[in-house]
């Protein structure tokens, strides 16, 4: 499949049904043909619900919004800010959104539970731990980790100099990692704080993808897919990180993976996309053609399936391997 949008594209994903394209005209469009009208202005954000029926979307239009295919449903209203980021967990069925120095979290199932915590700064990414119970945010100088259904608390902090742009938890919880303005990552040790310096390159990283059961963390950034090592009680501490894909004429700009599976999807400044096992040998290119740069990009969760999209609005959905 591949279409044509007239709309910036914000995000690809996949809900339980197919793939699913947020715009920045504001619709959600479906694989199965589905436009569903969300937002008053652009989708900033979008994640999977935590049912896997349909997506939810943050806009800058301050609504945080269920979209399935019938219809789209709003969550809450952060009046006057933008839903930057969002995170949704399965586990615990809790909706997490930044809107300015305030997180927001939901749950799924109770539409009258609400929780505004505040910070002193303004929040970038958002992710939940394993197990949905903890969220964390990214900010100025660090990450903040909060009980997600606890009200009135001070978060943990974790700090480190610079912008940190997006965080994420490795799939055992042990570790926090942020993505930062200045073409590196952060990492904490969760039980004692230790810091983790993952530097070297030569772009800005714009997200991170866990795969191999966990065991190994992939990220844009470089000519290549970088992977650090992410076994044992230390990670990816002393250890350095392999790269696979290298291609000096191009990045590789966004990554995709599934934890529970080996495969990574990569897409590049030059508009190809390849998949790979990093256990065996060789790329399978889902989309050889040169063109403008990847903007979206997202893997089944059987990994069977790659949905992407580009600058100029072409998007697609391809087989992951021949």
């Amino acid at each position: 499949m591949r279409t044509t949008f007239d709309a910036q594209i914000t995000a690809a994903l996949f809900d339980a049904s197919g793939a699913v394209f947020a715009l920045g005209d504001g619709s959600v469009r479906f694989e199965s043909g589905e436009r569903v009208e969300a937002h008053d202005g652009a989708v900033l954000s979008a994640v999977v619900h935590p049912s896997g029926d349909g997506v939810v979307t943050g806009g800058d239009d301050g609504r945080i919004v269920w979209v399935r295919r019938e219809e789209a449903a709003t969550l809450a209203t952060a009046q006057g800010r933008w839903i930057d980021a969002l995170a949704a967990s399965p586990e615990s069925g809790l909706i997490a959104g930044t809107a300015g120095r305030s997180l927001i979290v939901l749950d799924a199932a109770d539409p009258n539970f609400r929780r505004d915590h505040a910070a002193e700064r303004t929040l970038s990414g958002v992710a939940f731990d394993p197990k949905g119970r903890r969220v964390a945010a990214s900010t100025y100088g660090g990450a903040l980790v909060w009980f997600a259904r606890i009200a009135d608390q001070r978060p943990t902090s974790f700090k480190w100099a610079g912008s940190h742009t997006g965080v994420a938890f490795s799939p055992d919880g042990a570790f926090l990692v942020t993505t930062m303005q200045d073409n590196q990552l952060h990492g904490w040790r969760m039980k004692d704080a230790r810091d983790m310096r993952m530097g070297g390159y030569p772009s800005k990283i714009r997200n991170l993808a866990f795969l191999s059961k966990g065991q190994l963390l992939a990220t844009p950034g470089a000519q290549g897919a970088v992977l650090w090592p992410f076994i044992g009680a230390n990670g990816p501490m002393g250890r350095e990180a392999t790269e696979i894909g290298f291609d000096q004429s191009s990045l590789v700009v966004l990554v995709a993976a599934q934890i529970p599976h080996g495969r990574l999807v990569a897409g590049l400044d030059d508009g190809r996309v390849w998949v790979a096992d990093p256990a065996a040998q060789g790329l399978n290119f889902v989309r050889a053609d040169k063109g403008a740069a990847v903007t979206a990009l997202a893997l089944s969760p059987d990994a069977k399936r790659v949905a992407w999209a580009d600058e100029d609005g072409e998007a697609g959905v391809s087989e992951a391997a021949p």
